[in-house]
C-alpha cells in the first residue's frame, strides 16, 4: 500500500498514486519498521550542473554523487541555512563541493588535475575511490550570521562517497542510516543525445523505543573509525535487505521514479509518501556580492587583480563572468 500525504493540506489520500518526478525530493515513512527516508532523482537539473563545466566523464560522476547526497540531507534542513558537502583529498579529484541553501538551491563545482586524470583515465584507474585518494569529506551545517557552525568530518580512507557517507551517519548522527546511489548518461525515448541522470534513496532507523536502535559501541565523535550497528533488530535488518535488492537503474530511471520506487520496496508494509521538495541549478553569486569583497581590497590588490583595465571574476560554480572597472575602487581602496 502506498499513502500520500500532502503536507500542506495534512490529508492523507489513500490508494492515489502521484509523481513528483525529476528534482524532486521526496520524503517517506515505512511506519512498522519505524524507517524515515528520502528519495530522489536530478534530471534536467544535474545535466545543466555538469554540462556547463563539460568535466571528464569519472569526474562528472563523481560531482553527481555529492551532489544526490547534498540534496537528500540539505532537504531536511528546518531553518534557513546551508548544508555544504566537501571533500580534500590527495587524489587527481583534490575537491567536491556542493552546497543547498534552503529551501531549494543546489550548485555544485568539482576541482581536478588534467593531467593526473588524463593518466588515470588511460590506465582505467577511474573508480571514486582511486579518483578521490586520501583526505577527508566535510558536512557542514551553516545557520547563518551569528549562529554556530556544526560540522561532522569523515576519513576519505579508499572507499566510496556511498560507503563514506554511511560511516559519517555511524560517526556523527548515530542513528542505523542506509543510503543507495546511482548515476548514469542516458538517452530517454524521443532525444538524439545523452544526459546525465543520478538518484538515490536513504533510509533511517527511528524506533519510539531508544532501546532498539541497539547500539553498545557507538564511537565516541568523528575522526573515530566507529563499529558496525548490532543486527539484532529484525525492522532494521529487513530495511537493509530490502535495500540490496535496489537495482541502480531504478534509481535513475525515469519511468520508474521515486514513488514507484517506494512502492516496489514497501508495498507489503505500506509506505507513506510525501509531497516532494523541489531543489533548482541556483547559484548563490551575484555582481553586489562580489562587488562588496572587490570593495574590501588594498590599492595593491585592485592592480594586481586587474587585466587589459578591467577586473574579471569568474563565479567557479555557475561560470558566470563578472566584470568590473578598477576605478569603480579607487576611492574604498
Amino acid at each position: 500500500m502506498l499513502e500520500l500525504v500532502t503536507l500542506t493540506e495534512h490529508e492523507a489520500k489513500l490508494g492515489e498514486f502521484g509523481f513528483a518526478g525529476d528534482d524532486h525530493v521526496v520524503p517517506f515513512e515505512v511506519g512498522p519498521l519505524d524507517v524515515r527516508g528520502r528519495a530522489v532523482q536530478l534530471g534536467p537539473m544535474l545535466d545543466q550542473i555538469l554540462g556547463r563545466h563539460d568535466y571528464p566523464e569519472p569526474v562528472a560522476r563523481l560531482l553527481a554523487e555529492a551532489a544526490v547526497v547534498t540534496v537528500l540531507l540539505g532537504t531536511l534542513l528546518k531553518f534557513k541555512g546551508k548544508f555544504i558537502l566537501q571533500t580534500r583529498s590527495d587524489g587527481p579529484v583534490d575537491m567536491l563541493v556542493a552546497d543547498f541553501s534552503t529551501p531549494r538551491s543546489l550548485r555544485a563545482y568539482a576541482r581536478f588535475d588534467e593531467e593526473r586524470m588524463e593518466a588515470a583515465i588511460a590506465a582505467g584507474d577511474t573508480s571514486p575511490e582511486q579518483l578521490l585518494g586520501k583526505g577527508v569529506l566535510a558536512l557542514t551545517i551553516d545557520q547563518g550570521a551569528h549562529m554556530q557552525r556544526y560540522q561532522g568530518i569523515v576519513q576519505l580512507d579508499g572507499t566510496s562517497l556511498e560507503e563514506v557517507a554511511r560511516v559519517y551517519f555511524r560517526q556523527s548522527e548515530q542513528i542505523p542510516t542506509d543510503i543507495r546511489l546511482s548515476v548514469a548518461r542516458m538517452r530517454l525515448p524521443g532525444e538524439n543525445h545523452d544526459r546525465w541522470r543520478a538518484g538515490g534513496i536513504l533510509a533511517q532507523f527511528l524506533p519510539d523505543a531508544p532501546e532498539r536502535l541497539r547500539l553498545p559501541d557507538l564511537p565516541g565523535g568523528d575522526g573515530d573509525e566507529g563499529s558496525e550497528f548490532d543486527p539484532t533488530d529484525n525492522s532494521w535488518q529487513e530495511l537493509l535487505a530490502l535495500f540490496e535488492t535496489i537495482e541502480p537503474s531504478e534509481l535513475i530511471d525515469p519511468t520508474v521514479g521515486a514513488e514507484r520506487l517506494l512502492y516496489r520496496l514497501f508495498h507489503e508494509h505500506g509506505v507513506r509518501v510525501f509531497d516532494g521538495v523541489p531543489v533548482a541549478d541556483e547559484c548563490s553569486c551575484s555582481r553586489e556580492k562580489i562587488r562588496g569583497i572587490l570593495e574590501g581590497f588594498t590599492a595593491e590588490e585592485i592592480v594586481e587583480s586587474t587585466e587589459d583595465g578591467v577586473i574579471r571574476v569568474n563565479c567557479e560554480f555557475c561560470s558566470t563572468e563578472y566584470e568590473f572597472d578598477p576605478r569603480d575602487f579607487e576611492a574604498s581602496s
